[in-house]
């Protein structure tokens, strides 16, 4: 059963087929994901794994989540997520959690933060037009009316303003498997992913595609 993997960005590289054709990816090393805790229906009204990824260093955890892990017979981890599963699935026995889930030719979700960009005007935050550029209007990069008269007299909702730009959660859908190296602990995904190098990232089986493994 594919459940799902933690894992951090390496870098993106490319992969030549026998026909010598290239095709771009995405290097994520996503070995020593740990079971943490299991959820179960009748306990907890529904089903999902609970994983954690990368070894943290115990003084910089706290003390709750330090008996957490030692009660999960597991050393402390920096990225603690939980995959929710099917209500009729039944957590039976050891779960895989290593990259040997994912076939070549699957399909996945990988979910991550985007790259912070910083505060940014509307012209690259909305790729809005600007207005005229002459007779001295000042207002070369701004969005321009905002909102209407005395009626009703506020700002529209959604209007695109000047603002924050980048580092949010970011899911990018239906990505293939190109490669499983197990014996590294590293799998590569076709195409970009959220995110700069070194940034954990989430994998999960995709919600929206039909998994055909290739043969």
């Amino acid at each position: 059963m594919k459940i799902g993997l933690l894992g951090k960005k390496i870098g993106m590289t490319r992969v030549y087929d026998d026909k010598g054709k290239a095709t771009p990816v995405t290097v994520i090393e996503a070995g020593g994901n740990t079971v943490l805790q299991t959820k179960t229906q009748e306990n907890d009204g529904y089903v999902g794994v609970q994983v954690g990824f990368d070894v943290q260093k115990e003084q910089r955890v706290t003390q709750p989540l330090l008996g957490h892990f030692k009660k999960a017979g597991s050393e402390p981890k920096k990225l603690v997520k939980e995959f929710r599963l099917p209500d009729d699935v039944k957590l039976d026995g050891a779960l895989d959690l290593s990259v040997s889930q994912f076939a070549v030719g699957d399909v996945v979700d990988v979910i991550g933060r985007s790259k912070g960009k910083g505060f940014q005007g509307v012209i690259r935050k909305h790729n809005m037009a600007g207005q005229g550029a002459s007779h001295g209007s000042m207002m070369h990069r701004r969005n321009g009316a905002i909102g209407n008269r005395s009626t009703p007299g506020r700002i529209w909702k959604n209007m695109g303003m000047p603002g924050h730009m980048g580092d949010e959660r970011v899911t990018v859908q239906n990505l293939k498997v190109v490669q499983v190296r197990p014996e590294e602990g590293v799998i590569l995904i076709s195409g970009a992913v959220p995110g700069a190098n070194g940034t954990y990232i989430v994998i999960r089986p995709a919600k929206k595609a039909k998994q055909e493994a290739a043969k």
